[in-house]
């Protein structure tokens, strides 16, 4: 994992990181376990998302309404995980933080390349603009493209 920032204490940037950090393993739990509310209280009211599938959401409203109807029951058959791929600091409260998401099925996996630009708000990180996109060139990705789709 590669850390970018210019200006940033290193105990201000650890620290960060930890809180980044757990903010993934909340998305990952909440949506591994089919849990909406954990996983909305991580945006901010005026927050955007563009899912896998190319739907735009925006403000939490709508997040919070598309999220209700597909969790529960949107990871039957399949769980995933999420590895920190890097962190770049934009100003000191904001970073643009890339992941790679593996998901797996009966059918074979599937890897997304999310991003996430988060602000750091009372001292909480926050989802502010997020969008996934499926990876062609991972090396764990399955011919059969069961979340993506074939190419």
């Amino acid at each position: 994992m590669i850390m970018t920032d210019t200006m940033i204490d290193p105990a201000t940037r650890s620290a960060d990181l930890a809180a980044i950090k757990d903010v993934i393993a909340t998305v990952e739990h909440a949506q591994n376990n089919e849990l909406p509310e954990p996983f909305l209280a991580l945006f901010r009211p005026d927050a955007i998302w563009t899912t896998g599938g190319g739907r735009r959401l925006f403000g939490l409203d709508a997040i919070a309404e598309f999220t209700r109807k597909v969790l529960p029951g949107g990871m039957r058959g399949m769980s995933q995980s999420f590895e920190l791929e890097h962190v770049l600091y934009l100003p000191p409260d904001v970073v643009a933080v890339k992941l790679r998401q593996v998901y797996r099925t009966a059918d074979g996996n599937d890897v997304g390349s999310p991003l996430w630009v988060m602000t750091k708000e009372d001292g909480a990180w926050r989802l502010a603009a997020c969008q996934n996109t499926g990876v062609v060139d991972d090396e764990d990705v399955s011919p059969a493209r069961p979340v993506f789709g074939g190419s």
